[in-house]
């Protein structure tokens, strides 16, 4: 009969090493940050994707005003946007997300707004910007602006 003594080499170590229990761990923590990251908050998604689209549109508006020779304007008011100087029918003038504002625009009417942004038909334009705000979470800001040379970009609001 045989007997299994600390020197047996028949005998197959059970459970897990300190290694496999540390290689665990780092990817439960690597999927754990992966889904933290990937789980952002939507107003503030939708805040900088209307924020990209805007820059977009006034880099649009920039350039037709350039080749055209028209000066542009853009002006928010409560219900989105729109550019003066273009066909009225040349950019989209409204906000994906209905909770997006211009920060300080919430009274405007057409014939008051003060957010305007002024497009060309120089192509060196002073340094300007615009914050968007959700309407609905108050802390939520993205800043867009250029400095004149460079095209809008968005940035952190402070």
């Amino acid at each position: 009969m045989q007997t299994l003594a600390a020197g047996n080499p028949k005998r197959r170590p059970t459970g897990f090493t300190l290694l496999e229990l540390l290689v665990v761990m780092a990817i439960v923590a690597l999927v754990s940050a992966g889904v933290g990251f990937a789980m952002r908050d939507a107003s503030q998604t939708q805040l900088e994707r209307d924020a990209d689209r805007l820059s977009a549109l006034l880099e649009s508006a920039r350039a037709r005003s350039r080749v055209t020779g028209v000066a542009v304007r853009w002006y928010a008011n409560a219900e989105g946007f729109r550019f003066e100087g273009l066909e009225t029918d040349a950019l989209v003038q409204a906000w994906l997300d209905p909770d997006t504002r211009v920060a300080g625009a919430s009274d405007m009417t057409d014939a008051g707004a003060t957010a305007t942004l002024s497009l060309g038909p120089e192509p060196i334009i002073g340094a300007q910007a615009v914050v968007l705000v959700s309407k609905s979470r108050a802390g939520r800001s993205v800043r867009l602006a250029t400095d004149g040379l460079r095209p809008f970009s968005v940035q952190a609001a402070p």
